[in-house]
C-alpha cells in the first residue's frame, strides 16, 4: 500500500465505487465519465482509495482511472461540458455511422475544444485520453453555476433534473439513468446544477443543506426518513427512487392522503426537512 495524493480522472462511462477494495461488496457510488477524483492510497491489487470532487470516499479500480498528471492538468484546465442526456455517444466521426469510442450518462463531461467547432448539429470533442471524436450538439449544455440564477431558477431546474430520472429502476448506490438510488437521485440533480450535497441519505455539517420547518418545505427542498431521501416536486409532492416492491425505481408519491399515490409509511416518517436555500 502507497499513500499519495494525486488527481485521477474516471475514465469508464461509469466507475463503480465500493466501500471496501472487493468487486463483490456493496456499491456506494458511482463516479461518471469525466470527474476528477482525489486518489488518497494505491494498493499492490490494483485498487485505490479516492475521494470524490463532492467529498466522497470509497475504493475504485485503478484501470477505470487515468492517472497520468499532465493530462489530468489539461482536462482540468480546459472547456468542458455536461451530458443531459440520459446516454451519449462519442462517435468517430460527425455521423451516425460512426463507431462509438465512448459513452458517456447523463452528468458526465466531455471536453470541447476552444472556440467549439459545430458541424451540421455536431461537436467535436476530446476523451480523457485525448483522442477526439464528435458528439450530438443537443446532448450537451455548459456546466452549471449558481451563479446569476435565482433561487427559484435553481429550484425549478433541479426538480427537472431529477423528473428526467422518472422510472429509472432502482440501484443500490447507482446515479446514472440504467439504475439509481434515493440519495443517487437527489444528490445528482444537484450536481448537475452546480451544488454539491451530501451523497448520501441525512443532513451533514459542512454541507449546504440545513434543516428548516416543516411548513417553510418548498418546492426543490429535500425531505429525509430513516435511511431514505426524497426531492420535493410541490410543496405536497415528492420524487424519490425505492426499492419498494411495486415502485422499484424513480416515482412520484404524495404527502396528502387524499391522493391516490400517498404514502403512508413515509408520510408518518419524515425525520427533516433540509434546504441548500439561501445559497451562502
Amino acid at each position: 500500500m502507497m499513500k499519495t495524493t494525486v488527481k485521477a480522472i474516471a475514465n469508464r462511462t461509469i466507475v463503480p465505487l465500493y466501500e471496501t477494495p472487493n468487486h463483490l461488496t456493496a456499491l456506494s457510488d458511482e463516479v461518471l465519465y469525466g470527474m476528477t477524483v482525489h486518489v488518497e492510497e494505491f494498493f499492490s491489487d490494483r485498487w485505490c482509495y479516492i475521494t470524490t470532487e463532492y467529498l466522497y470516499h470509497g475504493y475504485v479500480s485503478s484501470d477505470d482511472l487515468l492517472i497520468l498528471p499532465d493530462q489530468t492538468e489539461t482536462w482540468q484546465k480546459s472547456h468542458k461540458m455536461r451530458v443531459h442526456w440520459a446516454y451519449a455517444d462519442v462517435l468517430s466521426e460527425p455521423k451516425v455511422q460512426g463507431y462509438c469510442m465512448q459513452e458517456i450518462p447523463r452528468g458526465g463531461l466531455i471536453c470541447v475544444p476552444d472556440p467549439v467547432h459545430s458541424d451540421n448539429g455536431w461537436l467535436q470533442v476530446i476523451l480523457a485520453d485525448g483522442r477526439t471524436g464528435y458528439m450530438k450538439e443537443h446532448f450537451l449544455g455548459e456546466i452549471k453555476t449558481t451563479d446569476n440564477r435565482t433561487e427559484s431558477d435553481i429550484r425549478h431546474d433541479v426538480i427537472e433534473t431529477a423528473m428526467s430520472y422518472l422510472g429509472t429502476q432502482y440501484r443500490w448506490g447507482g446515479k446514472t439513468p440504467l439504475g439509481i438510488d434515493c440519495s443517487g437521485l437527489t444528490s445528482v440533480s444537484y450536481l448537475i446544477n452546480g451544488i454539491f450535497t451530501f451523497r448520501d441519505a441525512k443532513i451533514m455539517d459542512g454541507f449546504p443543506v440545513k434543516e428548516i420547518d416543516f411548513e417553510d418545505r418548498k418546492p426543490g427542498d429535500l425531505l429525509y426518513f430513516k435511511g431514505h431521501i426524497a426531492l420535493l416536486t410541490e410543496k405536497n409532492r415528492y420524487i424519490h427512487s425505492t426499492g419498494r416492491s411495486g415502485s422499484d425505481g424513480v416515482v412520484l408519491n404524495s404527502l396528502n392522503p387524499s391522493d391516490p399515490d400517498y404514502r403512508e409509511d413515509l408520510a408518518e416518517g419524515i425525520l427533516a426537512v433540509g434546504s441548500v436555500f439561501p445559497l451562502v
